[in-house]
């Protein structure tokens, strides 16, 4: 797509599509890569519409008229003095592993004409990770690319090894012709011809049905169920925001398999780059929907524990007791020329799935989870006491990974953990918020040990762990000059000390006392880290701030819905209210949709957000923020309620 192109998307049941203004497909990569994709691979790259052998006048451009349905109207060349003799009206809709078009072609002149439709196709089969805009390069050795001429349409095969991959093209009518592609022998596309008559304003239509087969999915990939939505009821922003939060949740819902090879229903995390399941994506995004969705927590709990670490495996990350940062299901991963198959690179995840396994017990009143995946709990406490680091270097740590993820906390990009001076801090690094995520996983286990497995000797040791970890966490992050919490521990043990909205989580886990927690959620709440949008995940004013960094002067939803439910904690009801008016502003610029991130800018430097450049939307953990919102400002209001005479 260029730059002046208005990029339409479609999402249904584990699929997405991306189109240009005239609802086509040229093959782009890099920030906004356009095709038909399903299980991280491009199943459709070119889908280009001539008419009457010139591109058609775009009259009503491409436009998405549900979140799986685009319209648009088009016509042949014409002048005033000699209009287009028909209109073609273009209708596309997304299902579950199909794109279905429908062009209905109505003449508008006194006798008969034939138009003549061509459309040129092609199936590149790219998997996501060649399609970034960092443009890497990945070898292929003995790939073939076949394309089929069938007598109602186009088969295209991708073949490599084991490796198998189909996309079909079904047609009705049937194409009086179809261009063998002689005139660019290396090109496997096709252009499909119709000379369609049609009588004094009179109308024709042709259907055509593009089916994707990844590798190793049925024919036909089945449709996700979605549940009834319940969310706050009312015509106001926040209500509104929770509306639109629920209907993407389930745009992004995707089949896995669970613990006992169940089938479940996930959040993914977000579209084009992360339609597939995250640990820790899944488990925010499960957690600020717990009041509301318990079913998704425990279909989250079941895939992460189907998933977690067995053994070591250096390449992945892997190690026993670990939970997964991602899942892939491309070639790339499939050949292991990236380590995201199963990669476990998240140091957070783990300490995580505990938090959201005691918060659904303690949500739902229902203890046959926590039974279930007992084994599974207790083989993550074990990974954060020893592969984790707690044992050896009393906290969380990771070491960054050349071949994969050189941050391995929510900020995983590269810089992000930094000093003032814009430096990368060295590892084995010890990020402060996933200390909170620590401290609140071992008392939430304990917690589990002594209601639900009945093993207090288990539960007073971890217990006896938090309060260790706990009391020496403010002695070693506590940064008295900046009155503020190190963004983290380098592998020297001194202080990462940009001053980072990190800080905000540790008020949601509790690490924090309560004075020092209440300084921490006022200070965010200053101009240089409050936008007027949301919470900065860097203080303007740094050198390392960057209001178009990805985790350096950005602002994220999630991470603010993380932070007021920690100023809900401390009954910080001005900061609740302060930053969920601000999303709420936010994302009614954005039809109550809230993307990924936003850019740093303040809220009076424009009129509205400015967006980040490669923001995924929907994204899952955003989607979810305002039911988080709700939820803290229900908590405060209840508290206030509570404590009037």
């Amino acid at each position: 797509m260029t730059a002046g192109d208005h990029p339409v998307q479609l999402v249904r049941d584990a699929t997405f599509a991306r189109l240009d203004a005239g609802a086509g497909i040229s093959g782009t990569r890099g920030t906004t890569p356009d095709g038909l994709f399903l299980k991280d691979a491009r199943h459709l790259s070119r889908w280009q519409l001539t008419v009457d052998g010139a591109s058609p006048v775009a009259l009503v451009p491409a436009e998405a008229t549900t979140d799986d349905t685009a319209e648009c109207v088009l016509t042949p060349q014409g002048t005033r003095d000699n209009p287009p003799a028909y209109t073609v009206f273009r209708r596309q809709t997304l299902t579950a592993g199909t794109l279905t078009e429908r062009l209905r072609l109505v003449s508008n002149l006194p006798h008969p004409v034939t138009a003549r439709i061509d459309l040129t196709v092609d199936a590149d089969f790219a998997d996501l990770f060649e399609l970034r805009a960092d443009d890497r390069h990945y070898s292929k050795p003995d790939a073939q690319y076949t394309t089929r001429t069938t007598p109602d349409g186009l088969h295209f095969d991708y073949h490599r090894a084991d490796w198998r991959s189909r996309t079909t093209l079904t047609c009705r009518p049937a194409p009086d012709a179809v261009d063998t592609g002689q005139r660019a022998a290396q090109s496997s596309a096709r252009t499909l011809t119709w000379h369609l008559p049609l009588d004094e304003h009179d109308e024709s239509e042709l259907q055509l049905t593009v089916r994707a087969q990844p590798h190793g999915l049925p024919y036909e990939p089945p449709a996700v169920p979605h549940p009834p939505r319940q969310a706050p009821t009312a015509t106001d922003g926040l209500s509104r925001m929770c509306e639109r939060g629920l209907a993407d949740i389930d745009l992004l819902t995707i089949p896995v398999t669970g613990v006992d090879g169940d089938p479940v229903h996930v959040p993914a995390a977000g579209i084009p780059w992360f339609l597939t399941l995250f640990g820790r994506d899944s488990l925010l995004t499960s957690y600020f929907l717990l009041p509301y969705r318990p079913d998704t927590a425990a279909a989250t709990l079941s895939a992460l524990a189907a998933t977690q670490g067995q053994r070591y495996d250096a390449f992945s990350g892997e190690q026993p007791g670990r939970i997964v940062h991602e899942t892939r299901h491309g070639e790339l991963a499939h050949f292991r020329q990236i380590p995201y198959g199963r990669y476990y690179g998240a140091v957070d995840a783990t300490p995580l799935f505990l938090v959201l396994l005691h918060a659904h017990h303690e949500t739902t009143g229902d203890s046959s989870l926590a039974v279930r995946l007992e084994d599974h709990a207790r083989r993550a406490v074990d990974w954060m006491l020893t592969d984790g680091g707690l044992e050896r270097h009393g906290y969380l740590v990771y070491t960054p990974d050349p071949g994969g993820l050189v941050n391995q906390n929510w900020k995983d990009s590269a810089g992000a953990i930094c000093f003032t001076d814009g430096t990368q801090a060295k590892g084995p690094i010890a990020v402060s918020e996933a200390q909170g995520y620590a401290y609140d996983a071992l008392q939430r286990t304990a917690e589990l040990a002594h209601e639900v497995w009945q093993d207090e000797a288990y539960a007073n040791r971890l217990r006896d762990t938090a309060v260790r970890l706990r009391s020496r966490f403010t002695t070693d992050f506590w940064m008295p000059e900046a009155d503020f919490p190190a963004l983290a521990l380098d592998g020297d043990g001194h202080r990462v000390d940009a001053l980072a909205s990190d800080a905000g989580h540790l008020l949601w886990s509790g690490i924090l006392d309560t004075e020092h927690a209440r300084r921490v959620g006022r200070r965010l709440l200053a101009p240089d880290f409050f936008s007027g949008w949301a919470i900065r995940t860097l203080a303007a004013g740094q050198k390392p701030y960057h209001p178009l960094s990805y985790h350096r002067g950005s602002a994220w939803p999630h991470d603010n819905a993380v932070i007021t439910l920690g100023l809900a904690r401390y009954r910080l009801t001005d900061e609740v209210d302060t930053v969920t008016e601000g999303l709420v502003a936010a994302a009614a610029h954005h039809g109550y949709r809230l993307p990924e991130v936003i850019a740093g800018y303040g809220r009076s430097a424009t009129t509205g957000p400015v967006p980040y450049p490669h923001s995924c939307s929907p994204q899952a953990w955003a989607a979810a923020t305002p039911l988080a919102l709700h939820t803290a400002r229900q908590q405060v209001r209840n508290e206030h309620r509570a404590a009037r005479p």
